[in-house]
């Protein structure tokens, strides 16, 4: 499949939105709902799509849904803005598989998630990044550094490491609330090497750093203000940029009143973004202590509005 962002490094830029999977009510894949969130996500300026990431639920997904999932988003976004998949897996057959078909796909970059469970040394990362990196040599990799879920944190020095020895490992999406990570990992790499923020409340203090974007849950319900921080911010307009930081508090607070992507799920269902707001087991659905949490931010923010009977 031909995109004009295929394999371009220079595209990784912006608010990229880390897309939740829709599935039906009895917890089916539902690919039909793909394409419409991904219009609204590209009609409210989101600069790229990322499926797969944790927000994704991929441990809940067989490889061929996920693989399913990889097809539908390239279709519908039909190469207007670049595609960032998240191609991990605990499992290097199943990495390799989910990367190649990226590849295939045209993605901008393929977004590789430290093998999680195994808790591996830095040298078992360093050799399953150059793996992934020498078998795919014309697309950039990106490392996911999400230790609050792998178990595991990259150094920067194997980052290093990696990004010397493998020119396509371009980058890494930093999902640690350890700034200093990725002040020493842009250290360690240069300051052409890509930093994107995953945490939330980090995505303007991270461009501040010589990051690039981010990838926000936030931008699932509210897509707009997330992409207009990057844009203030690149427009050289530091008072909107850290404006916008501290207006999207309570919006980034209420998808982690229970675990991601469960609350921001629900909202999208009250949103009517999504048929079903259902997370697959063994997460739960959002409990009504959440719920009301999440009104209650959510009505401290002029950026997204819940239906009437939802703020009942």
């Amino acid at each position: 499949m031909s995109s004009p962002f295929a394999a371009d490094v220079t595209a990784v830029r912006g608010a990229i939105t880390p897309l939740v999977t829709p599935f039906t009510a009895d917890g089916a894949l539902d690919l039909g709902a793909l394409p419409g969130l991904i219009d609204w996500q590209l009609e409210q300026g989101t600069h790229g799509i990322s499926v797969g990431g944790s927000t994704g639920e991929p441990t809940s997904m067989t490889i061929a849904e996920r693989l399913d999932v990889l097809r539908a988003a390239a279709d519908a976004i039909d190469g207007r803005v670049p595609f960032l998949p998240g191609t991990g897996s605990a499992l290097m057959k199943e990495t390799l598989e989910l990367t190649a078909e990226a590849e295939r796909l045209g993605a901008a970059a393929a977004l590789v998630v430290t093998p999680y469970y195994s808790r591996a040394q830095q040298d078992g990362l360093e050799r399953w990044y150059g793996e992934v990196a020498t078998t795919f040599p014309d697309l950039p990799i990106i490392v996911y550094n999400v230790p609050i879920r792998a178990a595991v944190d990259i150094a920067p020095a194997t980052v290093g490491r990696l990004r010397r020895k493998h020119p396509n490992i371009v980058g890494i999406k930093e999902t640690t609330r350890d700034f200093e990570h990725v002040s020493y990992v842009l250290d360690e790499c240069g300051s052409d090497f890509i930093a994107l923020s995953g945490i939330e409340l980090l995505c303007y203090p991270m461009l501040c750093l010589g990051g690039v974007g981010h990838l926000s849950c936030v931008g699932n319900f509210a897509p707009g203000p997330v992409a207009r921080l990057y844009d203030a911010f690149v427009a050289g307009d530091h008072a909107t940029a850290r404006g916008l930081h501290y207006d999207l508090h309570p919006l980034v607070d209420a998808p982690f009143s229970e675990t991601n992507p469960v609350p921001a799920k629900w909202v999208m269902e009250q949103l009517d973004l999504l048929p079903s707001g259902l997370a697959r087991p063994p997460l739960a659905p959002l409990g009504d202590a959440a719920q009301e949490r999440v009104r209650g931010l959510l009505a401290r923010s002029p950026h997204v509005n819940l239906p009437t009977a939802a703020n009942a």
